[in-house]
């Protein structure tokens, strides 16, 4: 990934289209875009400094999540510019906790947000996720409640105690799944639709340096974005699912 890329957190497709892919790192309010093989990318400025965890791409608007759950909203429309002017911040939309995932489901026109850790999930030893109804327009709705208990995780992957702290998530339109992204674990979970866990997987080996941003494309090819550390850079890789 380019330079600006080194610290990638979170990326997106627009509609599955993978010939452009839209993603931020965690420092700077900016939104970049890029082909998967290119070597520099273009990007817009969406916002001033802060820890910004992951993007979605829903009804023609960009979403980013910030850690701390404040949502920043604007028009696709905006990249071509070198600052986006029409940005709406949503605050207090979730509860007080470390937020890392964010994915945008257009089928459903639902938004989903992930919780990373909070004082709650530790009391009641499971993952929170948050749906909300997405007009459009910006407007948010609380759309339900889900969570990803920990002993659930244990159970199916065989691992001892295990306090998961997921990065991300993003759903596979063909099976109607949820792939969740953990860093921290070194593991993908994967779920249904109502997020019953199915399967988890260990991310082992060098190519996980730091798994951060997850993405599917329109041909269900499963892309996993890693921040660079002092011996990789930045790099975004894709997996073939066997069918």
């Amino acid at each position: 990934m380019p330079q600006n890329l080194f610290e990638i957190s979170g990326i997106a497709f627009n509609n599955g289209d993978a010939k452009q892919v839209f993603a931020i790192q965690d420092e700077d309010g900016d939104l970049f875009y890029l082909g998967l093989d290119d070597k520099d990318s273009k990007y817009v400025k969406f916002g001033g400094k802060g820890d910004y965890e992951d993007v979605a791409i829903i009804k023609n608007k960009v979403i980013v999540l910030k850690s701390n759950g404040e949502l920043h909203i604007f028009p696709l429309s905006e990249i071509s510019k070198s600052e986006a002017e029409n940005v709406d911040k949503v605050k207090d939309l979730v509860p007080k906790a470390e937020y890392e995932g964010l994915a945008a489901d257009e089928k459903t026109g639902k938004v989903y947000i992930l919780t990373k850790a909070s004082k709650a999930d530790d009391k009641n030893k499971a993952t929170s996720i948050y749906a909300f109804d997405f007009d459009g327009n910006g407007s948010l709705k609380p759309a339900g409640e889900f969570n990803l208990p920990y002993a659930d995780i244990e159970k199916i992957s065989g691992e001892g105690k295990v306090k998961f702290k997921p990065s991300a998530l993003a759903k596979n339109q063909a099976t109607n799944e949820w792939y969740i992204l953990s860093s921290v674990n070194k593991m993908l979970v994967v779920a249904d639709a109502d997020f019953k866990i199915k399967a988890t997987y260990p991310l082992k080996g060098g190519n996980f340096n730091q798994p951060e941003g997850i993405a599917f494309d329109k041909d269900n090819n499963l892309y996993i974005s890693n921040e660079g550390g002092t011996l990789a850079s930045g790099d975004i890789l894709q997996f073939k699912l066997k069918k």
